[in-house]
């Protein structure tokens, strides 16, 4: 069950706290801040969720410990493989397609809109936190999908951040382990860890949240997932184009054969 009016004041927290994180941008000028603040958006919701409702039912520390490791595990990485480094590409033509202007605008177009879609996709945690229905097969069978999403997501974004401290491999394309498998098990993990939660709410009668990980979904295959990232990589990186030919997208599945007929 969704109290909706401790929702409504959570939602206002959050709007608070991404005013707050567009605040710290504008004296960086760089609003990439955004992308370790997305995941902590959620545990901000579950906290102040849990607060709002004083819950105490069975899933109130499951969802709780859940996302907190999810979401310090991202931010934490994300923090890390940006420090030092200039604003993200993506948010570079973001801010050339605003101008002039985009310092305001980032409110609104950069924190404004990952804080709507965070309070959004993390219904069913605030269903889960409120239940107090006892613990059944579907609560552990999304523990399960968490914890192979957390694999996916921790493991892929390690390998990679090892392949790029490596000088030698400068213009190659990591194909070796889960991306081997994949060209996105970050993406794969956190699509898997979504879906894991709304098993948890479906078990606590929240069914309708469905819309919550079909919206994680869409944003991770068709907006800034997978097509934004996608959109222009085999032109700055030719090699790309064959690890497409051979490679799935997103749902991990064995090499395909190359162009030559060899293995990959």
């Amino acid at each position: 069950m969704l109290d909706i009016t401790a929702y409504l004041w959570t939602g206002a927290a959050l709007a608070g706290l991404a005013i707050s994180f567009w605040l710290v941008s504008l004296v960086k000028n760089d609003v990439s801040i955004v992308d370790s603040v997305w995941s902590l958006m959620f545990l901000f919701v579950a906290g102040v969720y849990t607060m709002a409702t004083a819950s105490t039912g069975p899933r109130v520390s499951l969802i709780l410990v859940l996302v907190t490791v999810w979401a310090l595990r991202l931010s934490v990485y994300i923090s890390w493989r940006n420090h030092g480094k200039p604003e993200d590409h993506r948010y570079q033509q973001i801010r050339r397609n605003n101008e002039p202007g985009f310092r305001f605008k980032s409110l609104y177009i950069v924190f404004g809109l990952q804080g709507l879609l965070a309070w959004i996709i993390a219904v069913p945690l605030a269903v889960s936190i409120g239940s107090e229905a006892p613990l059944g097969a579907l609560d552990y069978l999304g523990v399960a999908l968490w914890l192979i999403g957390l694999f996916f997501e921790g493991v892929g974004d390690w390998q990679l951040a090892r392949f790029k401290r490596d000088a030698t491999n400068r213009g190659k394309v990591l194909d070796s382990g889960l991306w081997a498998y994949t060209r996105h098990p970050n993406y794969f993990g956190d699509f898997t860890v979504w879906w894991g939660f709304y098993l948890i709410a479906l078990s606590a009668g929240g069914w309708w949240s469905l819309f919550a990980p079909l919206l994680m979904t869409t944003l991770l295959l068709k907006v800034s997932g997978v097509a934004l990232l996608e959109q222009d990589i085999a032109e700055r990186r030719p090699a790309y184009a064959e690890y497409i030919h051979r490679t799935n997208s997103f749902l991990p599945g064995p090499r395909r054969a190359q162009q030559t007929g060899d293995q990959a």
